[in-house]
Parts: C-alpha cells; structure tokens; sequence
C-alpha cells in the first residue's frame, strides 16, 4: 500500500518588535507592501476577500481571510499551485517585548512529489517574507527579497 504524505511549509522567526506592531504588518497592506506584495485590496478581516498584488510580476491572487485574532493569529485560504491551501500566522508576544512569528502553509493537493515540491517552495517564499519584515520592522530596511527571487519574471509553468 502507497505510503501518502502530507508535506506542510513552515518558517518562524523572532522579530523584535512588540507583538502589536508586527500583528499590524500583517493585516495593514500599507505596510506588508514594503516587505512582500505590492499592494493589497485592504485589511485583513474576518469574513473579508482581499486581493493581494506583486506588480513586478503581474500578478495577484485572492486571498479569503478565515480568522483575525488581534495580535495572536491569521488565518487564511489562498489559491496554490494545484489548489487552494490555507496560511495560519501566529504570534507570540515574549516577555522582552519581541514577537515570534509562526507561518504554516497547509493543505497541498496532488502527486506526493507535487505536494512535497509545493511546500518546500512555499517554505523558502516565507522565509524571505519574515527575513523581509524582520529587517523593515527592526531596522527600516527594505531588502526586496520577494521582488528579486525572480529577476527576470516568474519562471513558466
């Protein structure tokens, strides 16, 4: 009997930041545009659909947002490659006023070789998100990460 995996992505980082400034970085695309899309539709709410853009790319995508806890969590369900996957954040508020963040990308659907290929590459676009936020939160640095991971476009198919 074929052994059927389920491959999630994570990335977690310490930002030192209070936990309300980073939960804001989030959920404010004013402010998440500096360190990872372009532009996003609005806040994230409860309830709401968002669309958020990469304009270097050409691209946006719909973004259907589940849960806000204030400070504590996000949670979301996004288009993937080979279907919808949700994205949960969570926030740790530490004693020293920094906030660990947590981001999980669940639910890849397909081939166990697609799965497995869909969340190592979601795994490393959330590392940079965090690296990103980290260095524009703490330092007022905007690293452009996610704009040159693909210099020359996204790659086809």
């Amino acid at each position: 009997m074929p052994v059927t995996i389920d491959p999630r992505a994570k990335a977690e980082m310490l930002i030192r930041k209070p936990v309300a400034e980073v939960f804001e970085a989030f959920v404010d695309p004013e402010i998440t545009s500096k360190f990872w899309f372009t532009g996003g539709s609005g806040r994230m709410e409860a309830g709401k659909t968002v669309t958020w853009e990469w304009a270097m790319y050409s691209f946006s995508i719909p973004v259907e947002v589940k849960a806000v806890e204030k400070n504590r969590r996000i949670l979301v369900e996004w288009p993937g490659g080979s279907g919808s996957t949700t994205v949960e954040w969570t926030f740790t508020d530490r004693p020293d006023g920094t906030t660990y963040v947590s981001i999980v990308n669940r639910g890849f659907t397909g081939e166990d070789s697609q799965r497995v290929t869909e969340a190592l590459d979601s795994t490393e676009g959330f590392s940079f998100v965090l690296a990103g936020a980290k260095a524009y939160l703490e330092h007022g640095i905007r690293l452009n990460l996610v704009q040159d991971k693909f210099p020359d476009g996204l790659p086809e198919g």
